[in-house]
């Protein structure tokens, strides 16, 4: 948004901030491995185009000029999108998804596509088709996936904005564990058009950031019924930043803190006592916080688990008669495991879905907002058997707002003793984004106004 102000009001240039960040991806991309594809031409082809529309008068809104990266799940013409896979190593689209038309449409620059976890399905980013991307706080942890990269491009300073994709925790997760902000709108809320799917009953598409004003804006020009979107739904749209810093006070405000979001040993100590100390600034910004059992979230994230690598062999049921090599092992072993559940599993999730939706839906006649933990534990250490089990616990407080199509917000918290981002997960009822980022604005700029609020690292951490 600040960079925003400043190319409108003429202090810097399009084609110096894209070459601004381009010159930064290219001293720390190397050891973050956060592109899969860099398009510094067509990024200064495209600063230029939106260096002269702004001089002529033609300003086209608060992101003209600014730079995107992409996480390389979303279609873009003319630039290959691989999903992180081999299998789509060479597509190159015709068409853009909807979303990022939406984005070129407002006078966005495109950097490049991000890395991610192969088709989207895992929370490592360890990808054996193009490399692995490392956290940024340290780099001998994983930066959460599915969208790790832009998580960690964000962290890096490598472009101020993207997008990414939510199936269980996917925008969220590496949110947390890279402290930035990632939002999963309503489902339905943003067209999936072009988007390469995971799963066509769970997938999200949304905004991630530094701060939460950015993923407002974001959202704000994403957002809309697209009538060729099968999933896309016709609700009136609303203004982000509008009532962005208008408070919580009075709001009804619940705090998950049944067993399954505080067993200590699921649950690292440092992450619950950051988000019980987040409870307490909501108090002080004058919402009444009570601590609940949020119950279902369990069977929620089980039938979420069991529909994401079901429904993901079934959109690549193809390949994988005809490929299957082509699969990273771990992705291949998933996709096999989706493949087994019968049609009574797969039909039980589904009951499972319609029910928690529901008994979610109501929860929220009587709160305003939920409180959880992003993700259990800090980003653990990649390559390691201990990392991989660790990592299972990723999508624990995620997954159920993706089977329900709940909005939620990740955003920062604190650290831990060792200097890595804690994420607090804020959720509220369907179609209610306008109150989340407000929520969330309103935690944030406490943090700001309290000196509390964490300082992104100037460079990759060389420990390890």
């Amino acid at each position: 948004a600040s960079a925003g102000e400043l190319l409108a009001a003429g202090e810097i240039s399009p084609v110096e901030l894209v070459q601004a960040y381009l010159e930064r991806i290219q001293q720390l991309d190397p050891q973050l491995n956060c592109f899969i594809t860099l398009t510094p031409e067509l990024a200064l082809q495209q600063s230029r185009q939106a260096e002269e529309e702004i001089r002529a008068g033609l300003y086209r809104g608060p992101l003209h000029g600014i730079p995107m990266a992409l996480k390389d799940l979303f279609e873009t013409a003319g630039v290959r999108t691989t999903a992180g896979s081999s299998v789509f190593a060479e597509n190159v689209p015709e068409q853009d998804a909807h979303v990022v038309g939406r984005l070129r449409e407002e006078g966005a620059v495109l950097l490049g596509k991000l890395n991610m976890h192969e088709i989207a399905l895992g929370v490592t980013n360890e990808n054996p088709h193009f490399g692995t991307t490392c956290n940024p706080w340290d780099i001998r942890c994983i930066p959460g996936g599915s969208s790790g990269g832009s998580a960690a491009a964000l962290a890096a300073g490598l472009c101020p904005g993207s997008l990414g994709t939510d199936t269980g925790g996917s925008i969220r997760i590496p949110a947390s564990l890279c402290g930035v902000v990632g939002l999963k709108p309503t489902r339905g809320r943003v067209s999936l058009r072009g988007v390469i799917p995971l799963s066509w009953n769970l997938d999200h598409a949304g905004p991630m950031a530094r701060c939460v004003r950015d993923a407002a804006l974001l959202l704000g020009a994403i957002e809309g019924y697209d009538p060729e979107d099968p999933w896309s739904i016709d609700h009136p749209l609303e203004d982000y930043l509008a009532e962005l810093e208008w408070g919580v006070e009075g709001w009804r405000v619940a705090l998950a803190a049944d067993e399954y979001f505080t067993d200590p040993a699921v649950v690292d100590q440092q992450v619950w006592q950051a988000v019980r100390q987040a409870a307490r600034i909501f108090e002080q910004l004058g919402a009444h916080v009570e601590e609940v059992a949020f119950s279902g979230a369990r069977q929620a994230a089980q039938a979420n688990g069991l529909m994401t690598p079901s429904d993901g062999a079934a959109f690549h049921r193809e390949r994988l008669l005809a490929n299957p090599e082509g699969f990273g092992a771990d992705v291949l072993a998933r996709l096999k495991y989706g493949a087994a559940y019968t049609s009574t599993e797969y039909s039980l999730a589904r009951q499972t879905q319609a029910t928690l939706r529901r008994q979610f839906y109501r929860f929220f006649n009587q709160y305003d907002l939920l409180l959880t933990p992003t993700t259990p534990i800090p980003a653990p250490v990649r390559g390691s058997a201990e990392a991989v089990e660790r990592a299972r616990l990723l999508t624990r407080f995620t997954a159920p707002f993706n089977l329900t199509g709940l909005p939620a917000l990740s955003l920062p918290c604190g650290l831990t003793d060792a200097g890595m981002p804690i994420g607090l997960q804020l959720v509220v009822q369907p179609w209610a984004e306008a109150g989340l980022l407000r929520a969330g604005w309103a935690f944030e700029n406490y943090q700001v106004e309290h000196g509390t609020a964490i300082i992104y690292p100037a460079i990759p951490l060389s420990r390890g």
